[in-house]
């Protein structure tokens, strides 16, 4: 006979290799204050039902209570032939009480306690990615505000465009993080719900109070379908989903950090905290935090996909499969709110060369829109302004000479429209502050947007 606590059928036991294939307990043991918790609401409402007695109940939750402490203290040690965190649970309960633990179980399965363990682990663990995002979010305002009329150049393809200021370029990110901080904000609802009372399948026949048990476990609903409650991990693909998005987006800003930082940019400079030097090479700076979280993102999205193909064809309800749902998501967990902490520190302690940003904006060609808008409000279409701009850019480069240091004589040989109040159009900063457009780079365009976001940050509370 099997000496596991649901072999009562089986008439041999498991090679020690086969239990330790088996057994989740390894990494499961990361959600042992969750399964207290949910097994001590669970008790509580057993003995409040009528299900055990009221005595019973106190007995298993000063048990349970008394495990948790043991467990905040380190002394509880965990053993792979009781497979998970719920049978190491039990067995230690039934070692403290004796055989009045084995009531616990009553009108409840592994399949709707791992559920909601895993529910209350993600669900405890989302409001510390939104702080830490808030944190991130801060702190590039700080910056922002600091560089509003920093100017420099804005790039599509890689290729300068059109002059920006490096606290507009900021803002982006922050937009970006705001619509992060709102999809993990959203994820909270679905790691809100409570699957306890499901049983394995089916639900129960026991006269259970599922609301209570929720309410006991900080629940902000039930799941209404049983099959549902045991077999849905949405919630998790939705975490490694939105975690992949803002690893994509850190992973954006951290390849422009790289680049910024080389000696052909010379944009910024990061901090010594947050970078490391060469084992041969006594110059070498490297950027390698921002490296490692660009890396990281790839462990990221592979997480993803790892849970989206575990998922993609489980009939209902519970698989084994589905003890593969949570070392994704325990790791990923640990990189997002890394990444997040060490992108804010060297946001922190990020130095600007405002001056190289600047002039290389007054080297280039990135100018020539304006001179395209000028011609088109001296009423050349735009079309054909856009072909005399191109014109003077060839000669431009051939010359090298930048459109705001032509002659205008030159200028006005392409185009006689143009008058002597070209050079100040032509200029970066005024390049930069015509364009009051909402949502566009001037300056004070900027400002204002700054403090539309710490409104933002503010009522966050």
């Amino acid at each position: 006979m099997s000496d596991k606590l649901w072999g009562g059928r089986f008439t041999a036991k498991a090679a020690e290799w086969v239990d330790e294939f088996g057994a989740s307990i390894h990494f499961d043991q990361k959600m042992a204050s969750e399964d207290l918790e949910g097994s001590i609401a669970h008790a509580k409402m057993l003995g409040k039902q009528g299900i055990i007695s009221n005595e019973e109940s106190k007995e298993i939750v000063n048990g349970l209570t008394a495990l948790y402490e043991e467990l905040e203290a380190g002394k509880i040690v965990f053993d792979v032939k009781n497979e998970d965190i719920h049978m190491n649970m039990e067995s230690l309960l039934t070692e403290k009480i004796g055989p009045v633990a084995g009531k616990l179980h009553t009108a409840r399965s592994r399949n709707d306690q791992v559920a909601t363990d895993f529910h209350l682990w993600v669900k405890h663990r989302l409001p510390h990615v939104l702080e830490v995002l808030t944190e991130l979010q801060a702190e590039l305002l700080v910056l922002a505000d600091e560089h509003a009329d920093t100017v420099m150049s804005g790039y599509t393809h890689l290729q300068h465009a059109q002059p920006i200021t490096y606290g507009h370029y900021l803002l982006a990110y922050f937009e970006m993080f705001q619509r992060d901080y709102e999809r993990f904000e959203f994820n909270q609802k679905h790691a809100s719900i409570s699957p306890l009372g499901a049983a394995a399948l089916a639900g129960t026949t026991f006269p259970i109070d599922r609301e209570f048990v929720a309410d006991e476990l900080g629940f902000d609903a039930i799941y209404h379908n049983s099959l549902d409650a045991v077999s849905d991990r949405d919630f998790a693909l939705e975490f490694l989903s939105n975690a992949s998005i803002l690893m994509m987006h850190l992973s954006r800003m951290a390849e422009e950090l790289i680049l910024w930082s080389t000696y052909e940019f010379n944009y910024i400079e990061l901090s010594d905290d947050f970078s490391t030097g060469s084992s041969i090479m006594p110059q070498k700076k490297n950027a390698d935090f921002a490296e490692l979280v660009r890396g990281k993102t790839g462990r990221t999205y592979g997480s993803l996909m790892s849970l989206l193909t575990t998922m993609k064809s489980l009939p209902l309800a519970y698989n084994k499969d589905m003890q593969e749902d949570k070392e994704q998501v325990f790791d990923i967990m640990d990189t997002v709110l890394a990444s997040v902490k060490v992108f804010t520190g060297m946001l922190n302690g990020l130095t600007v060369h405002k001056e190289r940003m600047l002039a290389t904006t007054q080297d280039d060609f990135s100018n020539a829109t304006e001179l395209a808008d000028y011609l088109a409000t001296k009423g050349v279409p735009f079309r054909e302004a856009h072909a005399i701009v191109g014109q003077l850019v060839l000669i431009g480069i051939q010359s090298k000479t930048p459109l705001q240091k032509m002659n205008l004589s030159d200028l006005q040989a392409a185009a006689p429209q143009i008058e002597e109040d070209i050079y100040d159009k032509l200029a970066s900063e005024t390049a930069v502050n015509r364009r009051t457009s909402i949502g566009g780079t001037a300056v004070e365009n900027v400002k204002k947007e700054i403090l539309r976001n710490q409104k933002i940050l503010e009522a966050r509370g």
